[in-house]
């Protein structure tokens, strides 16, 4: 009798840890399977005016903002943790008051940092590069410890995909109307590069084909929320 219970606990506690491993199974490939259709979205945008890092054109109705994303809240959304591996998202802001288009064509950034390094925006190859060969001091790229859908080069696809849709990539603003995009610049080694940093956009032009003047963004504020427009 003894016997036959003991081979009954037996079983059952058999049973139960088989349970609780397919439990624990199924958790982590709903974790896996979640993260794989992560999709990015773009933050909703303000108008440019609204935002504490601007600079207004009254007189060109033209208006330049940006938006430092260093900060954990603001990166999260991203699926890549940027600021491991010296990279600083930027998203620009370019709103447009007047009545006719202005062209973006032959627009150019740079940002200069508190201690005049001259940044250009770093192009999709080096973001992807960067990516896949982060410096040995930095931590992982991925915020999961199984990357999906693995790619040459050692980044994901949707990585890949998220970056070609995240980046500023406007021609023109139309009247009335805001385009937006993220820049991303390679900042490593520059312990703070968004304290007192200005942006520079140049070759802005209006519809009659004239260069507005330069927009000089103060960075030190772009932390601050959007106000209300």
């Amino acid at each position: 009798m003894g016997s036959r219970i003991c081979i009954l606990f037996t079983v059952r506690m058999s049973n139960l840890r088989s349970v609780h491993v397919a439990g624990v199974a199924t958790a982590l490939l709903t974790a896996t399977l979640c993260w794989a259709g992560k999709q990015f979205v773009m933050p909703p945008v303000q108008p440019a005016k609204t935002y504490a890092a601007h600079d207004e054109h009254t007189n060109e109705s033209a208006t330049v903002a940006a938006d430092a994303y260093d900060s954990a809240d603001k990166a999260r959304i991203f699926s890549v943790h940027y600021n491991e591996i010296g990279m600083l998202p930027v998203l620009l802001v370019v709103t447009n008051d007047g009545d006719q288009p202005i062209s973006l064509a032959d627009m150019k950034a740079e940002l200069v940092t508190a201690d005049r390094s001259k940044l250009q925006p770093a192009v999709s190859d080096d973001i992807y590069r960067r990516i896949a060969h982060p410096h040995p001091s930095q931590g992982s790229a991925y915020p999961l410890p199984f990357p999906t859908k693995k790619v040459k080069g050692g980044m994901s696809g949707d990585t890949r995909e998220e970056i070609q849709n995240c980046q500023f990539a406007a021609k023109a603003v139309e009247p009335h109307s805001t385009q937006s995009g993220f820049l991303f610049f390679d900042v490593d080694g520059i312990s703070s590069p968004v304290d007192q940093a200005h942006l520079y956009i140049t070759g802005v032009h209006n519809s009659k084909g004239n260069e507005l003047m330069y927009f000089d963004v103060a960075m030190t504020n772009s932390q601050a929320t959007p106000s209300k427009p």
